[in-house]
């Protein structure tokens, strides 16, 4: 495929299905695009072909995408192709857009509600008028079914029977829901506000209820292109129809394979469907793959070409365009602390051999994966940002970054702009030239690198600019690249793209998962390993460990994979087979009584905001107690026990194998290794005294 030397021409250094996709006639367009085959690219060269070649005009054209960044991203890229003027927004942002627009003739008068930023502190207080105690954790999962239920057009009078229809995995009985639900409502308008649902329900209500309303909406917009339909909802579905209003000439762009949202609502029905509604419809089929190379594309096709159900008539075979790369890696380990630190080598070797560490992902099914490979590569020392936590804007020393360039910029700075803003981010502590070795100080460091080098990268004449384009960014979470390994669930990792990839913990119960009960459940399963094989470009590691922690229970692979085999596959150690079948429980605070959510929080007992009592004379005993039976070992430290076990120790001072094991991450097998050494350490003993002694510290 040819480059974008013709920058201006929408019809120039397009493929032949780009090509056909491009110059498809008016109305009905289905465009099936494979993973890395150009999506973005078709969808924009039509919009501005028809708009160059005036078939259209750019102001009655509504580009409908997911999330802000994709929709700035549509804008720039018309932008480029001279069709300027094009609507490119959300379907939540264009709602809204309506909505305040015709708040005067819709409210009669009245305020437009506030929008909820997020629907816990409103459930939390419908759970109480309803009877239901809800922690933070069950607030969040009834946040996410009340979602589900209204983005499916589902009342709370028919969530009972809804919820059992879908199958759904309720937290709670569905009767409480409905509950809760119910509640939820209630104290939502008594304090005069609206989720992001309502908005939506409020622009199809106003175009379907006031014919003044549809008409002049209609008007306005009379050409529409909706990005990932696969990804659509019901009530996102039932807008798209009001502002269509019968009309046709609709593109829509998605792909079957990479249905995996149906957990919020989601189907692939519409796309599945849509060459049934639309009889006349264009269907072009988007096949070859620039992202991957052959070998990558080889093993994505391998992956969902055993694929069942519905989506599976829609699946593309992609063919890949670049030129050869490594074979995929395929491997397994004695068990997951051993699998995040071969994880963390390679890493270290890829960023050692030229690869930037922001061009690496490590990629897990749940976000409770993350922690193994946050420590392991804090103690390889390699930098990593950890996805789909904050974001990039919404971090505390962005934010105070933020603060400061708007204060100096109406000051008077001598030098360049990057001058001027290294030397306000040094005000914050940050020294371009030590990073930290890894961990939240790295973290810190790295979110700040990246404002620097945006500031190298726009070239703003002025530090007025530069914070105004900061701004402009902030709003639609256009977030710089920060230089470190990304971290991130296969499902935050869907649209994006590494140069190596790392598929890791791939094993029965996690992938699928083990609440993945029905056939089509299991088939979303597939699907996501499928986006998360496409995400490479030349390097793909694939790995689980046999057991989930030293000489713990064996477990399955992946039923997706290919057969794992190879003689340079670690051999699985020696140990009991007996496995920690406590119970998982909700863990508190012990100083404020909250629920604690992260790893890390529960091992120490506390939140990491609450005030710590760390017996720091402790603590470096246990630690260099650590790092000699590690040491002795031959495994990372963090296998023996990591910094926030260590941590928990120093704080909590257990004084029995009970107490210990109250410590989240302390189980059956890590007693037997280093209980009766670390109970010693506890109660006074001299590191000296210990390593090496029998039963003490054994060997694995």
């Amino acid at each position: 495929m040819a480059g974008d030397s013709g920058r201006h021409d929408p019809l120039r250094g397009l493929d032949p299905e780009q090509l056909a996709a491009v110059t498809a006639p008016a109305g009905p367009v289905c465009i099936l695009a494979g993973a890395g085959t150009g999506k973005t690219r078709a969808i924009t060269h039509r919009i501005a072909h028809r708009v160059v070649d005036e078939q259209v005009q750019a102001r009655h054209v509504l580009a409908v995408t997911f999330t802000a960044r994709a929709a700035a991203q549509l804008r720039e890229r018309l932008a480029a192709l001279s069709a300027t003027g094009v609507s490119a927004r959300t379907f939540h942002a264009a709602a809204l857009r309506q909505l305040r627009y015709f708040a005067p003739r819709l409210l009669r008068g009245r305020e437009m509600p506030e929008l909820v930023d997020s629907k816990a502190r409103l459930v939390t207080l419908a759970g109480s008028r309803a009877g239901v105690r809800a922690d933070r954790t069950t607030a969040r999962d009834l946040s996410s079914e009340i979602e589900w239920a209204k983005s499916s057009l589902v009342e709370p009078s028919e969530y009972e029977v809804a919820a059992a229809k879908a199958q759904r995995e309720t937290p709670l009985p569905a009767a409480e829901i409905a509950k809760v639900f119910t509640a939820y409502e209630q104290v939502k308008r008594s304090a005069g506000m609206m989720d992001f649902e309502d908005l939506l329900r409020a622009i199809v209500w106003g175009i379907e209820e006031h014919s003044d309303v549809a008409e002049q909406i209609r008007s306005q917009y009379r050409h529409f292109v909706v990005d990932e339909y696969q990804d659509v909802n019901p009530l996102q579905q039932r807008l798209l129809d009001a502002w269509l209003g019968g009309r046709r000439d609709l593109t829509v762009v998605g792909d079957a394979a990479q249905t995996i949202y149906s957990f919020t609502g989601a189907t692939s029905g519409y796309l599945i469907d849509f060459p049934r509604q639309f009889r006349e419809a264009t269907v072009v089929r988007l096949v070859r793959d620039y992202r991957s190379t052959p070998q990558v594309v080889g093993l994505a096709n391998a992956v969902i070409r055993q694929a069942g159900g519905v989506e599976a008539k829609l699946r593309l075979d992609l063919v890949g365009q670049r030129p050869d790369g490594p074979a995929p890696d395929i491997r397994q380990f004695a068990d997951e602390p051993t699998e995040a630190a071969a994880v963390a080598a390679r890493c270290s070797e890829l960023i050692a051999s030229g690869v930037p560490a922001a061009e690496i992902a490590v990629l897990f099914r749940a976000n409770a994966q993350s922690e193994a490979y946050e420590e392991a590569l804090a103690e390889a020392g390699v930098p990593y940002v950890v996805r789909g936590g904050e974001r990039f804007f919404e971090r505390a020393e962005v934010r105070q970054a933020m603060i400061a360039l708007r204060s100096a910029s109406r000051g008077e700075l001598e030098g360049t702009v990057p001058d001027a803003v290294a030397e306000v981010l040094r005000g914050l502590g940050w020294e371009p030239a030590q990073p930290p070795s890894g961990g939240a100080a790295r973290e810190r460091w790295e979110a700040l690198a990246a404002l620097h080098r945006l500031a190298q990268e726009i070239g703003s004449p002025t530090l007025t600019e530069f914070t105004e384009e900061l701004g402009r960014r902030a709003d639609a979470q256009h977030a710089p690249t920060v230089e470190g390994v990304t971290l991130a669930s296969l499902h935050s990792a869907k649209g994006l793209e590494w140069d190596a990839v790392f598929l890791v913990g791939l094993v029965e119960g996690t992938l699928p998962t083990a609440y993945a009960k029905t056939p089509q459940a299991v088939e979303e399963e597939r699907r996501l390993l499928y986006v998360g094989v496409t995400r490479a470009r030349h390097w793909l590691w694939l790995s689980y460990g046999q057991s989930r922690s030293p000489g713990g229970r064996a477990r399955k692979p992946c039923r997706f994979l290919p057969s794992l085999g190879g003689s340079d596959a670690p051999a699985q150690r020696k140990g009991p087979s007996k496995v920690d079948r406590r119970r998982a429980i909700a863990v508190s605070c012990r100083v404020c009584g909250a629920t604690l959510l992260g790893g890390s929080e529960r091992k120490l007992g506390r939140c990491q905001t609450c005030p710590a009592d760390l017996d720091e004379e402790l603590f470096e005993r246990l630690r260099e107690w650590r790092s000699r039976v590690a040491a002795e070992q031959g495994v990372p430290a963090y296998v023996v026990f990591t910094d926030a076990t260590l941590t928990a120790l120093a704080e909590r001072r257990p004084t029995s194998t009970d107490d210990l094991m109250s410590i989240a991450g302390i189980g059956p097998r890590k007693i037997e290794l280093y209980g009766p050494a670390t109970l010693a350490l506890l109660n006074g003993a001299d590191v000296d005294d210990l390593v090496g002694e029998k039963n003490l510290a054994t060997e694995p």
